[in-house]
């Protein structure tokens, strides 16, 4: 709410009031989705979030829906720009404030989500279970990168400096949650601890554990624990962002602190 002062003209005199406005802005969230899903795997928590008052934009990437017939010939670099033009689409909705915007991605999403940081301005990132890949693949299918050692690679200690993706969330100065399954049998153990180095300066940094959950949440429990952190994360950042009242520059002029929180969701 913003409150406008102003004079009222009656019988020739002014008498003083205040009019209480509502912001005529919005925050907007982005949600990326997973390799191999598609846009539907959000749209109910989309639907929570917007009742907090958000407008929420998600979206197929090439190679998913219909364009599946792509998926063998797609590439980071061609999802990347996917990513950018709906983020382009969201930032430019006239009720959305462009200095408030969160992206949501899991997985292969949450990766494009980290890499999106350091091409667009982002105010809060939210990641499950991120992946991570190399760079020098950048250009080769995504489908084929498997093939190319991505195991081994997610098995050892990646620096900020090697990789991309991890350069961005150093580079990064917003808020984050970072969500683990606790039985990931996609995402090892040693991706997650690079992504929580990597994200040493950030405003702040929520990571929870989502216990005995699978890659994919493939339970209803372990959903429901992702719906309701998802939810409590992004009411906290919206309602602390109206009540402080000022944009955030998500790029300089933020004091770095560190916030780890219990690792059991409720």
């Amino acid at each position: 709410m913003t409150d406008q002062v102003f004079d009222i003209v009656v019988d020739d005199q002014q008498i003083e009031a205040t009019m209480v406005v509502p912001q005529t802005l919005i925050p907007g969230v982005l949600f990326i989705h997973g390799w191999g899903v598609d846009r539907e795997t959000y749209l109910n928590r989309a639907r929570e979030i917007a009742a907090l008052g958000c407008i929420c934009l998600l979206f197929d990437m090439r190679g998913h829906a219909a364009t599946v017939d792509q998926r063998d010939e797609v590439t980071r670099e061609d999802n990347l720009n996917d990513v950018i033009a709906a983020y382009d689409q969201l930032a430019a909705h006239p009720l959305v404030d462009p200095a408030a915007i969160a992206v949501v991605g899991s997985s292969y999403g949450g990766y494009l989500a980290a890499v999106l940081t350091a091409v667009r301005p982002i105010r809060w990132l939210g990641m499950r279970v991120p992946a991570l890949y190399k760079d020098e693949d950048w250009f080769i299918p995504k489908q084929e990168l498997r093939d190319h050692g991505l195991e081994e690679f997610r098995l050892g200690q990646v620096s900020a400096q090697e990789n991309r993706a991890l350069g961005a969330c150093a580079a990064f100065k917003g808020d984050v949650l970072l969500v683990k399954s606790g039985c990931d049998e996609v995402i090892p153990d040693p991706v997650i601890r690079n992504y929580l180095a990597a994200l040493g300066g950030v405003r702040s940094l929520t990571f929870r554990v989502i216990e005995g959950a699978d890659h994919a949440l493939s339970d209803l429990p372990w959903q429901q624990s992702y719906a309701s952190l998802l939810l409590g994360w992004v009411n906290e950042m919206v309602i602390s962002a109206r009540e402080d009242g000022t944009a955030l520059d998500t790029r300089v002029g933020l004091a770095p602190s560190l916030r780890r929180e219990p690792a059991n969701p409720a």
